[in-house]
């Protein structure tokens, strides 16, 4: 007995436990994989390569649909169980064939482009089929029913309304056309709005030896410019801001390995549009942040859903913006919704990012209509900041609006005096601008650069995913504020010299030192790149400077070089929650021995500048061509793993394309 005991309660125990374990087992909460998250992207366009607007694009099985605008562009959110999925994307319009494609979904980012050709269908018979309401028929494997079904459960009665009567004018438009505007023309009742911009002319070191501007570190230029282009557009002069092209790519600079947040990094290179003069590229390069160890985040989402915010472009990529953005939020950080139209009201009081489905839901909700007291918005929405206000945090309200403000306070200067009274209780902005047709880029802008922020434009979800989730800390954490720049250049080494866009950020030489003179912001893991083109003193001067009248009480200052110095870099920065500036400096000390080849960050940033000159018919533009500007992009793309460089060469060839055609067909241009 005492030998079978034991083996008897053993045996007992282990019958009792295998008995347990299915039932707690069956008891235990079930804890989800977190999935991931794909973004899918595309164009769709016509066998001439045109883009096709209204284009239904969907995933049956997961329900998921969107609408292509009017660039053929179109952006699906996909969550993941596993880190590969197959997919099949549907492209449904009506007046084309409908075309499936296979798709692997992995990643952060995917892209499908879809080629639609046009059916012999007539026109009549068209505008039947598609009508609202009607069911098509059945054709034996009912694959038109199910289509039209599920066409109406995800896009809604009103976008096939859209889809019938865009798929009828787009024919009649194409069919109308000359065929000698292979692309569409500007709207002529289009009232975006740009701030024009003179480009910098050169300067003689002898008369203005100091260039000081505000560091920039917008992109919302080259997401705007992009959205031209694909759609069949040159864009207009003034929305080419050639420091936010430059700007939108990262270089590799060294990263700060001391107390500062910034570091400075300095190239020479011979400039492609002009062999005799040459480029100097100044690089700045801020702390990366891991945004898991980021101080706590108050952020107030303020959302302009007044009328112009209608379309599939606009507020309904409002919300999956943001929805990125809160998918990225941890519990310690909060988030607060203001909306405004006729007037402002608050949505979703200050709520912890651990409560997902409170936010979005608040999201989702949103409806656009009425008129726009952009006024009204902001006042409630930095009034939510300070309620909330982290002194140990990221305080920060993010503006998503198109910017057509128009009733109360909707002057730029009511505006720019309201954000400069505001940004004072300690709260940074982030503009994010969305829509086409009434965009207000000039008032954004103009507000972004008052309120301690940052501004983009976002065209589509890829845009917004590389804005708020992989670009996250750049976006919404800054590392240093009052950015500034004043490079001095030795008149005995430098004839003449131009600063490469910052048209809207120049500064007087005495605000430089002046620590109450507001300038850039700059966040956490940005790269800034400034371009100088310079002819140096031993090359002919073969560019105008301004005559200056000589001096009636003073001579001219005895020149001093530093024999090996070509200029020199100063920089202040404060720290986020500081008043007293930081002084850097950085001597540049080169000779023709220091001569290299450029460097991939210097060709390329080179070839964005000279995109951007060619763009705005800059008479500084020299001898450089649309394939230079193509075969220079090439050569320096490098490592492309977000594929933002191959996308700009993209971008290049088409609007070399457009310039072109435009050319022979004396198209007008903004």
């Amino acid at each position: 007995m005492r030998t079978t005991g034991p083996r008897v309660g053993t045996r007992a125990t282990l019958l009792l436990l295998a008995l347990l374990i299915p039932s707690l087992a069956a008891r235990a909460p079930e804890y989800p994989r977190r999935a991931g998250i794909t973004i899918v992207v595309g164009r769709v366009t016509d066998p001439g390569g045109r883009p096709i607007n209204a284009v239904a694009v969907g995933i049956a099985e997961r329900a998921i649909a969107a609408v292509t605008g009017v660039d053929g562009r179109y952006a699906l959110r996909v969550a993941r169980q596993a880190d590969i999925e197959r997919v099949v994307v549907s492209f449904r319009r009506i007046g084309y064939s409908r075309l499936d494609l296979p798709l692997a979904v992995r990643g952060d980012t995917a892209r499908l482009d879809a080629q639609l050709s046009p059916t012999a269908t007539t026109l009549e018979q068209t505008v039947v089929t598609g009508t609202p309401g009607a069911q098509p028929a059945n054709d034996g494997s009912n694959r038109a029913a199910r289509d039209y079904a599920i066409g109406r459960e995800a896009l809604g009665k009103s976008v096939l309304q859209q889809m019938v009567i865009g798929g009828v004018a787009a024919r009649r438009r194409d069919e109308a056309r000359p065929r000698r505007h292979p692309y569409p023309l500007v709207d002529s009742a289009n009232t975006e709005a740009y701030e024009h911009i003179d480009e910098n002319a050169f300067r003689s070191p002898l008369v203005a030896p100091r260039s000081t501007f505000s560091v920039d570190v917008d992109r919302a230029s080259y997401a705007n410019v992009r959205r031209f282009l694909t759609g069949g557009n040159l864009p207009p002069r003034d929305a080419v801001r050639i420091e936010e092209l430059v700007n939108y790519f990262p270089y590799a600079d060294a990263a700060p390995d001391g107390r500062d947040p910034i570091r400075i990094t300095t190239e020479v290179a011979p400039a492609p549009w002009n062999p005799s003069h040459d480029l100097v590229r100044i690089g700045l390069r801020a702390r990366d942040v891991d945004m898991r160890r980021a101080p706590p985040s108050n952020l107030v989402f303020l959302i302009d859903v007044s009328g112009s915010m209608m379309g599939p472009n606009r507020l309904p990529l409002v919300k999956q913006s943001l929805a990125l953005l809160v998918n990225e939020l941890r519990e310690q950080d909060r988030v607060a919704i203001v909306v405004y139209a006729g007037s402002a009201g608050l949505v979703l009081p200050s709520t912890s990012g651990g409560d997902k489905q409170r936010i979005l839901a608040a999201l989702d909700g949103l409806q656009a209509g009425g008129s726009t007291a952009g006024g009204a918005g902001i006042k409630l929405a930095y009034d939510v900041a300070r309620q909330n206000f982290r002194r140990d945090g990221n305080n920060r309200v993010i503006l998503c609006t198109d910017g057509d403000f128009n009733v109360g306070q909707s002057s730029d200067a009511e505006l720019v005096r309201l954000i400069e009274d505001k940004r004072r209780e300690g709260s940074f902005l982030t503009i994010l601008g969305f829509g086409m047709g009434n965009y207000k880029d000039q008032k954004m802008e103009k507000l972004a650069g008052a309120g301690n922020g940052n501004y983009a434009y976002i065209d589509d979800l890829l845009e917004a995913s590389k804005m708020l989730v992989k670009e996250m800390g750049g976006t919404l954490l800054t590392v240093a504020k009052d950015v500034k720049l004043q490079v001095e250049f030795d008149p005995t080494r430098v004839q003449a010299y131009r600063l490469l866009g910052y048209e809207d950020r120049l500064l007087a030489d005495e605000d430089f030192s002046n620590d109450v003179k507001d300038a850039g912001d700059v966040g956490a893991g940005h790269a800034v790149t400034a371009l100088y083109e310079i002819v140096r003193t031993e090359e002919r001067l073969d560019v105008s400077l301004p005559d200056v009248s000589p001096l009636r009480y003073q001579r001219p200052p005895v020149v001093r070089g530093r024999g090996d110095e070509l200029l020199h870099v100063a920089l202040r920065y404060k720290q986020p929650d500081g008043e007293r500036s930081v002084l850097l400096n950085h001597p540049l000390r080169w000779s023709r021995s220091d001569r290299q080849s450029p460097s991939e960050s210097m060709r390329f940033a080179s070839a964005v500048a000279g995109f951007g000159m060619l763009l705005r018919h800059s008479p500084n533009a020299g001898s450089l061509t649309w394939p230079q500007v193509v075969s220079l992009a090439r050569e320096a793309k490098g490592d492309d793993p977000e594929g933002y460089r191959a996308d700009f060469i993209r971008l290049a060839e088409i609007a070399s394309t457009l310039d072109r055609r435009m050319a022979v067909t004396a198209e007008p241009r903004w």
